[in-house]
C-alpha cells in the first residue's frame, strides 16, 4: 500500500485528491494545521464521506521541524502540496504572511523532504495566477511568468524553488500550473462559489441581489475532479517535469453569472451588481491554458464541461441552504 502525504487535505483539492488516492489503495495522511476552528475544519472530507478514511496529522508549512518529523514518521511515496494561503484578495491585505505560508511554506516541504525522505515523488500545486498580465494569448509551460498580486509572487518562488530542487537534488518534482478548478466544496469567499450560493439565495428569497466586482475578467474553469486526477498522473511519470492543467475555454464573470442563473430559471441582469469596492488592485484580466503537454504526455483530458460544472455548483448550494431552512 503506497503512502500519500498530503498538506491542504482539508481544502478543496486536497479532499477530491483524497478521494481519488482513496479509491486507488493508497494510505492517506493530511497535514492538519492546528486551529480553534478543528471542530469544523474537515466538512469537506465529511462531504465527501472520507473523513475516517484518511489518517490527520497535526503541522504546519512555517515550521520546518514539524514537517521534517512528519516526513520520517509516515515515510511517504508521494508528498502532494497543495496548502497554501491561497484567497488572491487577502494576499494584498495579508502579502507577508501569504509569503511565509505559500512561498516560504513550500521550500521548508521541499527541504524536509530532501533530509528525510528523498526518494519521496514531490507535487507542488503552482497557480495560473503567475501569468498575471498574460504575455501570450493562451498559457502554456513555455510563457513567461508576469505576477500581479502577493499570492502569485508567493506561488512563483514556490514554483522555481521545486525546478530547483528537482535540478540541484535530483528530486523527483513536478509542478501542475492549473488554471481556475472549481466544485460545489470551492470556499465561499471564491467568485464561482459566491455567484452559486449567491443564486442559490436569490431562487429561495433569502436575498434579492448579489455583488460582484469586475464583470469583464474571464478565467479558463474546470472541475477539481478532472484536475486532482492530472496531480496524481504527474506522480507516475519517469521523469518529473512543469505541466499546465486547463481547459483550453475562457469564460467571463457576466458569462458565468449567465449560466448559473438560467440553471436556476433566472436573468442575472436582474439581481448581479458591480461594485467598484470589489476589484482587485491589479487585475488579470484573461486566463486562457494550452494544456496539450498534459494531454499528450500525461492522457489528461477535463471530463467535465462548465454548465455541468456550474449546475453541479448551484444544485449542491440550493441543497444546503434548503437544509439550513429546514433546521
Amino acid at each position: 500500500m503506497p503512502t500519500a502525504l498530503v498538506t491542504g487535505i482539508t481544502g478543496q483539492d486536497g479532499a477530491y485528491l483524497a478521494q481519488l488516492l482513496l479509491a486507488k489503495g493508497y494510505r492517506v495522511v493530511g497535514l492538519m494545521r492546528r486551529s480553534a476552528s478543528s471542530d469544523v475544519i474537515g466538512e469537506r472530507l465529511r462531504w465527501l464521506g472520507i473523513l475516517d478514511a484518511v489518517e490527520l496529522t497535526d503541522g504546519n508549512l512555517t515550521d520546518l521541524s514539524s514537517l521534517i518529523r512528519i516526513v520520517q514518521d509516515t515515510k511517504p511515496d508521494e508528498v502532494f502540496n497543495l496548502a497554501a494561503q491561497s484567497f488572491v484578495a487577502a494576499s494584498w491585505q495579508q502579502p507577508l504572511l501569504t509569503g511565509n505560508v505559500t512561498a516560504l511554506g513550500a521550500g521548508n516541504l521541499l527541504e524536509a523532504v530532501r533530509i528525510a525522505r528523498p526518494e519521496a515523488r514531490f507535487y507542488q500545486a503552482s497557480s495560473s495566477e503567475m501569468f498575471g498580465k498574460i504575455q501570450e494569448p493562451m498559457q502554456s509551460e513555455r510563457t513567461p511568468f508576469y505576477p500581479r498580486s502577493p499570492y502569485a509572487v508567493a506561488k512563483l518562488y514556490a514554483h522555481w524553488m521545486t525546478v530547483n530542487y528537482r535540478e540541484s537534488f535530483g528530486l523527483h518534482a513536478s509542478s501542475g500550473i492549473l488554471f481556475n478548478h472549481e466544485s460545489p466544496l470551492r470556499g465561499i469567499e471564491f467568485v464561482t462559489r459566491k455567484v452559486t450560493d449567491g443564486v442559490a439565495r436569490i431562487k429561495l428569497g433569502l436575498a434579492k441581489q448579489l455583488q460582484l466586482g469586475n464583470m469583464h475578467a474571464t478565467r479558463d474553469w474546470g472541475h477539481a475532479r478532472d484536475y486532482v486526477q492530472a496531480m496524481w498522473l504527474m506522480l507516475q511519470q519517469d521523469v518529473p517535469d512543469d505541466y499546465v492543467i486547463a481547459t483550453g475555454r475562457t469564460t467571463s464573470i457576466t458569462d458565468l453569472c449567465r449560466i448559473a442563473f438560467g440553471h436556476a430559471g433566472l436573468n442575472y441582469e436582474d439581481h448581479v451588481v458591480s461594485t467598484a469596492a470589489l476589484h482587485r488592485p491589479a487585475e488579470v484580466e484573461v486566463l486562457l491554458g494550452d494544456s496539450s503537454k498534459a494531454r499528450q504526455k500525461l492522457g489528461w483530458a477535463p471530463l467535465v464541461s462548465l454548465e455541468e460544472l456550474v449546475a453541479e455548483m448551484v444544485e449542491a448550494d440550493l441543497a444546503r441552504h434548503r437544509a439550513r431552512m429546514r433546521a
